[in-house]
């Protein structure tokens, strides 16, 4: 892909305007014109004055100095890009309604309009070679756009599979594991905590301990509580790893690395909110989120107790997973319909409100409620 010209915001040009760095505007370009300040003829205090901001009007005017051709001609020697204000499809004025559907976007003219990422194309690429700055990219990002069909990451066939998920491979992947989770944790309890060898080792071995009648009643009365500990730590993981994980918008190093993790993490799902083949997380995602907490509970907890914490935690997951991709798509019972109200005005009210998904504890908790 070839290089574009790199977009600004007029919030990116505010910051120079300093002598150190010193950028001004005029007809949507952007002229870095630091270099300049010295040779000015009428003095760099004259530009310090506007740095920062459009000169179009007062190069024009005559009261204060009506400039020539060629002193236009010069200022073409600093241009470094073009401010781009870009639309603004999120606003507090968006109400909740349970039959909402996003109308379909012109991707042609969406790119003409704002030079963001072109739908017709892989997506993943244009945003590793972007051309635009994070203020750009989080602004256009949250700003939702709507296919009927989902666009593609990759241009190739076999990197792209790996990016859609539909919503039942969620439960088909991870309730075996929860459920073998808690077998082991009943069998720990049962037998001791050293009672089983290491998963590599013999990943079979619990579950030839349940045929063989080895748990005793009193295992539940222990393996229960843990797994209730683990939906309710899933609460509050899900609130901190979509507040502070997905949502570390301005903690982001303005470089396009930096912005191509974000979309890929959650910057994609707020950009096509309605993607349904990216509504849930892809297993191999997870996998790489839960490692962490696993290890955590395998070091805060004895094995038995750990197995049992883990395995709720998975269970309520699939129950995330599954409610976010309903709360899109779904006709939904009363509570459910509420909360999808609330999870959309996240997408179309304000972003960084509204944090909870399956409920909105966290939310009361942390003081971040969006009122829909």
């Amino acid at each position: 892909m070839s290089k574009r010209i790199r977009i600004f915001t007029e919030e990116d040009v505010a910051k120079h305007s300093s002598p150190d760095s010193c950028w001004v505007t005029r007809n949507g370009k952007v002229y870095d014109v630091t270099r300049f300040l010295a040779d000015h003829p009428g003095g760099d205090d004259f530009i310090l004055h506007y740095a920062g901001r459009d000169i179009g009007a007062v190069m024009k005017d005559p009261e204060e100095h009506e400039h020539s051709d060629s002193a236009y001609d010069m200022l073409d020697e600093f241009f470094i890009g073009r401010v781009c204000v870009g639309e603004n499809i999120v606003s507090e004025d968006w109400e909740a309604t349970d039959d909402f559907e996003p109308e379909e976007t012109d991707t042609t003219a969406d790119f003409e309009r704002n030079q963001f990422l072109d739908l017709r194309q892989p997506l993943l690429m244009q945003v590793l070679q972007a051309n635009f700055t994070k203020a750009y990219y989080l602004q256009q990002v949250h700003q939702p756009r709507h296919l009927v069909d989902s666009p593609r990451l990759f241009g190739q066939w076999y990197l792209e599979i790996f990016t859609r998920t539909a919503w039942y491979v969620v439960p088909t992947v991870w309730l075996p594991i929860a459920g073998y989770l808690f077998v082991r944790s009943l069998v720990q309890f049962s037998l001791g905590p050293n009672s089983l060898p290491l998963f590599t080792a013999d990943p079979s071995a619990p579950l030839r301990a349940a045929l063989a009648g080895r748990i005793v009643p009193g295992a539940f009365a222990k393996a229960v509580p843990c797994f209730f500990l683990g939906n309710f730590v899933w609460t509050l993981l899900e609130y901190i790893f979509h507040r502070f994980l997905f949502h570390l918008d301005k903690l982001l190093p303005d470089h396009p690395a930096a912005l191509t993790f974000h979309f890929l993490m959650h910057g994609i799902h707020h950009y096509l909110p309605m993607d349904r083949l990216r509504l849930v997380m892809p297993p191999v995602l997870f996998m790489f989120l839960s490692y962490p907490m696993t290890v955590l509970a395998h070091t805060v907890f004895p094995p038995a107790i750990a197995n049992g914490v883990i395995s709720g935690a998975f269970v309520f997951y699939v129950l995330y997973d599954c409610m976010h991709y309903a709360l899109h798509h779904t006709k939904l019972p009363a509570y459910v319909r509420e909360m999808k109200r609330y999870h959309l005005a996240h997408h179309y009210k304000n972003f960084d409100l509204g944090f909870g998904v399956t409920s909105k504890i966290w939310d009361y908790v942390f003081n971040t409620v969006l009122v829909v």
